[in-house]
C-alpha cells in the first residue's frame, strides 16, 4: 500500500484530485444566458415594487 501511495504522490495525481475535488463544471452557454435574463427580470421587478412602495427597502449589514 505504501508503494502505491508513494507512486501516486510522485506522479502528482493526489495533488490534482485535491485541487479539483470541490470544483463543479461550468454551466453551458444556454444556462448562463437564461440565468442572466432571469436576474435582469427579477431586478427590474424588485426595483418597480420598491418604487411603488410594495416592497420594503432592505437594510444592508456590513461586516
Amino acid at each position: 500500500m505504501r508503494r502505491v501511495k508513494k507512486r501516486w504522490q510522485q506522479s502528482g495525481k493526489i495533488l490534482q484530485v485535491k485541487k479539483i475535488q470541490f470544483k463543479g463544471k461550468k454551466p453551458n452557454k444556454t444556462l448562463r444566458k437564461k440565468s442572466a435574463l432571469h436576474r435582469l427580470e427579477m431586478g427590474e421587478k424588485i426595483a418597480y415594487l420598491k418604487k411603488i412602495g410594495r416592497m420594503p427597502e432592505e437594510k444592508t449589514f456590513r461586516r
